[in-house]
């Protein structure tokens, strides 16, 4: 199906999902002038295919069943069994014709939904971190770590806003000091090569740890992101610091590289549950500082405004935005629809 096609529109009620490496949040939406129902949060790894969360999830306490599902996941959508980047489940859009009683679905990726919703959620859920006013109409980039690390971009284009989905998770990043140059030795490789989900994630937040610890011949304490993340804001571990410091460098670093690559006028916005927990080491002027250091186009970056968004379930609220009116938004479905 093509991006006209897809703004013919879906029927009600609609499915909507928002499907990662850890957890999967569905809800129901049940009319164009209606609000998503109550979400539903399900861990991925409880349930040995997305059919079967679905239906605990949802379909086993719904008085209503859904005709059409719009669900996001957390990987590349590509062909009729869409694999999870970071978790076992392999999307089958045509089987779901017969397991759930679906007869039109469309499957995005997770980080489209983030872009989506940008637009469909208020100031009351951002968090700005420095900056300028945003440029109405002008790109914007959003990345979340977490289990891995999203991005997309969001671009306006004849009276629609476009997302931009991307692995760009997995780009390289490399050392910009003497003490990164310390620490990157130590940093688990995948294959080979430091990539951005290497450091800007949860395994990626112990690994810096890890790295930080092992470059002055230490013995690594922690072993969760909570427990680092813990002891670092609550300044009770050096080391934990020190690697919440390096995280949130590179995610400046990382964040500022795309804004560049889409020239993010509009802003640029992380989303997810780390970014939330550490606001307060974003609001550190290291941050900023790693974004905005982009010479020659320091000036332009310092323009720039990053926000932090603080809504729990931002994904589905873009996909109740975009079910309830496609036609506000130029999503490609080509490949991506399935009609029974």
């Amino acid at each position: 199906m093509c991006m006209a096609e897809a703004e013919d529109g879906f029927r009600f009620p609609i499915l909507i999902g928002d499907v990662g490496g850890t957890n999967a949040r569905f809800a129901v939406v049940e009319s164009a002038d209606a609000e998503a129902g109550a979400p539903r949060v399900v861990r991925t790894a409880d349930f040995p295919t997305i059919d079967e969360a679905i239906q605990a999830a949802v379909l086993d306490d719904a008085a209503i069943r859904p005709k059409s599902a719009v669900i996001a996941v957390a990987g590349p959508v590509d062909g009729d069994e869409i694999a999870l980047t970071n978790c076992p489940w392999v999307v089958r859009p045509k089987g779901m014709f017969g397991s759930l009683g679906l007869s039109d679905i469309v499957v995005l990726n997770d980080f489209e939904a983030q872009a989506l919703a940008v637009v469909a959620l208020g100031e009351e859920h951002m968090e700005k971190i420095g900056g300028g006013a945003p440029e109405a109409g002008a790109a914007r980039v959003v990345l979340g770590p977490g289990t891995g690390l999203g991005v997309a971009g969001l671009v306006h284009s004849r009276g629609l806003w476009i997302p931009v989905p991307g692995e760009g998770g997995h780009m390289d990043i490399g050392p910009r000091t003497d003490r990164d140059r310390q620490i990157f030795p130590h940093l688990e490789p995948i294959e080979g090569r430091i990539s951005g989900e290497q450091i800007l994630c949860g395994r990626g937040l112990v690994n810096a740890y890890r790295a930080t610890a092992l470059a002055d011949g230490g013995t690594p304490r922690f072993t969760t992101p909570a427990e680092i993340t813990a002891a670092a804001l609550e300044r009770t571990d050096p080391v934990a610091e020190e690697a919440l410091a390096f995280f949130v460098t590179c995610l400046g670093r990382t964040a500022g590289d795309l804004a560049l690559v889409f020239k993010s006028q509009g802003g640029v916005f992380l989303t997810g549950g780390i970014a939330q927990k550490i606001v307060p080491a974003l609001r550190e002027p290291r941050f900023r500082a790693a974004f905005e250091d982009k010479a020659p186009h320091t000036e332009m970056m310092r323009g720039m405004p990053v926000y932090v968004i603080t809504h729990t379930l931002a994904a589905l609220a873009g996909l109740a935005a975009y079910a309830r009116a496609p036609q506000r938004f130029g999503v490609e479905t080509r490949g991506r629809r399935w009609r029974s």
